[in-house]
């Protein structure tokens, strides 16, 4: 579909680590006329980490001699945090809107003295909001199927996961979840696939009590309260990812459109088994879009060239879909 310069969605990026990948990936991105022609970009950076680019920059300027490309530092870490901010910022203020971040370290974070556990929070935080999710998207290359992933918790030790889960906490991610689909993706009848938080969704109560506790109720519970939405589960963690896994590499099936995982790695893992170079994290609730690519600063390959920027690519793309959905009702 195409649109005219004044109505194509406008997009920041702040470049993340400087000492990473993300100028480099950044710059890969936007060079490649797909990517950019479906939205209006302007990056948030330091003119000299992004050499001989023409889109518009908002500079910060930093010593580009206190940056070793490939090893983050306290350095590093502070001047992604203040790139975040003034994205974030911006785009509060009506001039843009969606964010597309790019890879920051958290451990160069902390040590700058910004302890967060990542992005999302800082971009909850100062949008002054307590409902948020982190939903995976990725769109398979091989059947055109979506696999949309909602964390119910995020960057928390696993031992702490059971007391962090409770009724109040799946009801809101699900309700998030439900809003996103008919908002960002125009699904107001889904079916979201619900996964068991112990090993055989805890087998009656001898592989674990929380199903058997307050799981299962809560979940007839919801199927009572939201009655459009077809609510499937508990599924057992180690059979959840067989339909969209053979609707990511086969096509057909009877996929869900949205899964819900109980924490990190259970729903993690599968994504980025089936779409590593191509998945994008999305931070739902906020009142702006925000995506960002499924991947780290990777400081091992920083400044080798060598980065495959597809999830960022991703990132825009989808940035772009989801501003223009929320915008007419009609994604793209």
């Amino acid at each position: 579909m195409a649109h005219s310069p004044s109505s194509l969605p406008r997009l920041v990026i702040p470049i993340g680590d400087p000492a990473g990948i993300g100028p480099e990936v950044v710059l890969k991105s936007i060079e490649d006329p797909v990517i950019t022609r479906d939205c209006q970009i302007a990056l948030i950076g330091t003119r000299a980490f992004l050499p001989n680019t023409d889109f518009p920059l908002f500079d910060i300027p930093y010593n580009p001699e206190k940056i070793t490309v490939g090893k983050g530092d306290a350095y590093s870490g502070e001047i992604s945090f203040l790139y975040l901010q003034e994205a974030i910022k911006r785009t509060l203020a009506g001039e843009f809107d969606g964010i597309v971040t790019a890879p920051i370290a958290k451990s160069c974070w902390k040590q700058a003295g910004y302890d967060f556990p990542g992005q999302t929070e800082v971009l909850a935080g100062m949008a002054g909001i307590d409902r948020y999710g982190m939903l995976f998207v990725a769109r398979s290359p091989r059947t055109g199927w979506t696999l949309r992933t909602l964390l119910a918790t995020t960057h928390i030790p696993l031992k702490d996961v059971p007391t962090a889960l409770n009724p109040e906490l799946m009801t809101r991610k699900l309700e998030l979840l439900l809003d996103c689909l008919a908002g960002d993706f125009g699904i107001t009848n889904p079916s979201i696939a619900i996964a068991g938080l112990n090993p055989h969704s805890g087998e009656a109560g001898q592989l674990g009590t929380e199903e058997k506790d307050w799981l299962n109720a809560w979940l007839d519970s919801a199927r009572q309260k939201y009655p459009n939405a077809r609510l499937i589960g508990l599924i057992p963690p180690d059979t959840m990812w067989l339909e969209p896994g053979r609707a990511w590499f086969e096509g057909g099936g009877n996929p869900a459109d949205a899964y819900l995982a109980l924490y990190h790695d259970q729903g993690l893992i599968p994504v980025k088994l089936m779409a590593f170079d191509r998945a994008v994290n999305t931070t739902i609730g906020l009142p702006f879009i925000r995506t960002s690519p499924d991947h780290g600063t990777a400081f091992d390959i920083a400044g080798k060239g060598i980065a495959r920027a597809d999830s960022m690519k991703a990132a825009i793309q989808l940035a772009a879909e989801l501003c223009r959905q929320r915008s007419s009702g009609d994604l793209d």
